[in-house]
């Protein structure tokens, strides 16, 4: 490991360090302008950030997750969702697009070796990049995977193909999630290039265009025993690795409806004209249309207010680590996906009722908003994050165990 840190450290200069929670906000806004501004034309186009993520990545806010024992930060979750959200409103793919990297730092936490924690947890402060090779097509259900990974040796070979394999295409490791010979769910983490790895870019998905979560092929790939961690450990026993990817998950979305409420306002105030029995000189006058803004932006001031919440109650039980406390996390994220999922798609649909048909426009490109808010919202059904939350209340059964709660 030791040799490869010095290797990668040639590559590139070290990242940034942030220090505090305001920092990480008004990093995250600084370069939330600077992509703003080109969000259109980068999905209308195509164009894959990969200077952007190369900024995000200098910028220090990939390391802002690292526990304070190995140099990091340790930022509140209820941070972590709004830095997501701040991109996301942004660009909604760049804030999609660091989401696997904080979910394996925070799987790396719970259940990684101590000499795992501080090379990788290293390599995230200096500014390396963890991609995702988790979901496969073909299985059963997302929860059943055909990737293999067995023993060669001092070390491990591993064979399958992934699909939706976010941020691979923007890593420095490919991070591999494969089932060992006894079935059990590992992590491997295998740097950018290793002979057998094939990323192709092919996603294709009508929203999140620029997201790079194509096809990843590995063909006899070679992992050394000390990259492997066992992830099916995590689940196992009450941990806050599901929690946490799932607040970041409601940051993108929560991120997305800002964007397209932003977008309405600007637009009904500046370009809509009032319909003809309003009786009103703008349309920004209508009383219906007030009243529908009213109504999106408390619900997203709800959605803010119910993530931050969640936010904490998932550094409470990083804390102290029960089944209670991390029950409270799940159920709290959980309301928290549902709201943000919501209020995703109302406030995207609520654009073009409010602002017309002149907001249909190919060369605005305002519906990459409800191309992003209902292709990522499809992440992981709402209606089973209901049956979750009124299972425990009505029949005490304790949430499933798994990285959706």
């Amino acid at each position: 490991m030791t040799t490869m840190l010095r290797q990668q450290d040639q590559i590139r200069p070290a990242a940034a360090r942030i220090a505090s929670d305001e920092e990480a906000l008004e990093t995250a806004r600084r370069l939330a302008t600077q992509f703003a501004a080109t969000a259109a034309a980068r999905d209308a186009e195509r164009r894959l950030p990969f200077a952007e993520m190369d900024a995000v990545a200098q910028s220090g806010l990939l390391a802002i997750a690292v526990p304070a024992q190995y140099g990091g930060l340790d930022v509140s979750n209820a941070i972590l969702a709004e830095v997501t959200a701040i991109l996301a409103e942004a660009d909604g793919s760049i804030g999609q697009i660091p989401q696997n990297h904080f979910y394996i730092l925070e799987a790396l936490r719970v259940d990684g070796g101590e000499e795992q924690k501080r090379f990788f947890f290293g390599r995230a402060l200096a500014g390396d990049r963890f991609g995702n090779a988790l979901s496969e097509r073909g299985t059963k259900t997302v929860g059943h995977y055909n990737t293999r990974i067995v023993r060669d040796g001092p070390g491990y070979r591993i064979n399958g193909q992934k699909y939706y394999s976010t941020g691979v295409l923007f890593a420095d490791w490919v991070t591999v999630f494969a089932l060992d010979e006894e079935d059990r769910l590992v992590m491997a983490f295998v740097p950018r290039g290793t002979e057998g790895i094939e990323i192709i870019d092919d996603w294709d998905g009508f929203g999140q265009r620029t997201t790079g979560s194509g096809t990843t092929i590995l063909n006899n790939v070679y992992v050394h025993a000390d990259s492997v961690v066992l992830h099916h450990k995590g689940f196992e026993r009450p941990t806050t690795i599901g929690s946490v990817g799932q607040i970041i998950h409601a940051g993108i979305d929560l991120g997305i409806a800002r964007a397209a409420f932003a977008d309405a306002i600007e637009f009904v105030r500046t370009r809509s004209r009032p319909w003809m029995d309003s009786g009103v000189e703008r349309a920004a006058e209508d009383p219906l249309t007030i009243s529908k803004v009213g109504q999106i932006a408390i619900r997203l001031e709800a959605a803010a207010a119910l993530v931050e919440r969640a936010g904490r109650k998932v550094d409470a039980a990083q804390i102290e680590t029960t089944e209670k406390t991390v029950v409270e996390a799940t159920l709290a994220v959980a309301a928290a996906k549902v709201l943000t999922t919501e209020i995703a798609i109302e406030a995207t649909n609520t654009l073009f009722e409010l602002a017309g048909t002149s907001a249909v426009k190919s060369e605005l490109n305002l519906d990459r908003h409800w191309r992003n808010a209902r292709t990522h919202t499809l992440h992981d059904p709402v209606r089973w994050k209901y049956h979750v939350v009124g299972n425990y209340h009505l029949n005490g059964v304790i949430p499933p165990k798994n990285g959706a709660l």
